[in-house]
């Protein structure tokens, strides 16, 4: 049963019309119904067959206005690079030891990962432990990086990976209800042209079928595509 504030939030969205990306983002604000600063979540539905490797989504992009929120960054990398990765604000930063405890616990406390290059040949050993969480490092999403401090400091400035979920769609925090309405409004903006940028050559349909935004636990709103 949806809670009163629930429907009375979402008698201002006319189901069947879809919104411009500032009108969306103007309900969005509207419909918020919770006392603290929700996320605005945006939902993609992709007309790809998640399990082809030839139509995987996936790609980066930095947010001009951040989402509000800090990821729990990690870095793999020795020496040298781990010292520079820790200087730079990672959280947890590590080789082979890290790796180690990784494998022990079956799990991994962090949001986003960064590999240097000669880290990879060693995260084979975890690939069934990040890969589905969509942690593993890859050079196509930039999170294989020499420069393992750039790399972190990028992150923490905005940049963001995305990949396709095992159902093809894409979830992604693009803010918060609090943000001014133009920043939100170029945070999906930028998200959107990065994510039609990333259709894999494999897709032969429509791409991009769907695309809701919403306040967390709010009411969806569609978007005009």
């Amino acid at each position: 049963m949806r809670s009163k504030r629930f429907r009375e939030a979402e008698k201002l969205i006319d189901s069947s019309k879809k919104y411009s990306i500032d009108e969306a983002v103007d309900l969005v604000k509207k419909t918020s119904n919770v006392k603290f600063d929700a996320a605005v979540e945006l939902h993609c539905r992709l007309g790809i067959e998640p399990t082809k490797a030839d139509q995987v989504v996936r790609g980066t992009v930095t947010l001009p206005h951040g989402t509000g929120k800090k990821k729990k960054i990690a870095v793999f990398a020795e020496g040298k690079d781990a010292e520079a990765a820790k200087k730079a604000g990672a959280d947890v930063v590590g080789g082979a030891e890290l790796i180690k405890e990784i494998k022990q616990k079956g799990g991994a406390d962090f949001e986003v990962a960064v590999a240097h290059p000669s880290m990879m040949k060693h995260l084979g050993q975890i690939a069934k432990i990040l890969g589905p969480k969509g942690l593993m490092p890859n050079p196509k999403s930039e999170t294989v990086a020499s420069d393992v401090a750039k790399a972190v400091k990028e992150l923490q400035g905005g940049k963001l990976t995305f990949r396709n979920d095992e159902t093809g769609n894409i979830h992604q925090i693009i803010g918060k209800v609090s943000f001014d309405p133009k920043n939100l409004a170029a945070n999906l903006t930028a998200f959107l042209e990065a994510l039609k940028k990333a259709k894999p050559q494999g897709v032969k349909g429509t791409y991009l079928l769907t695309a809701t935004v919403c306040s967390s636990m709010g009411p969806s709103i569609r978007l005009a595509l």
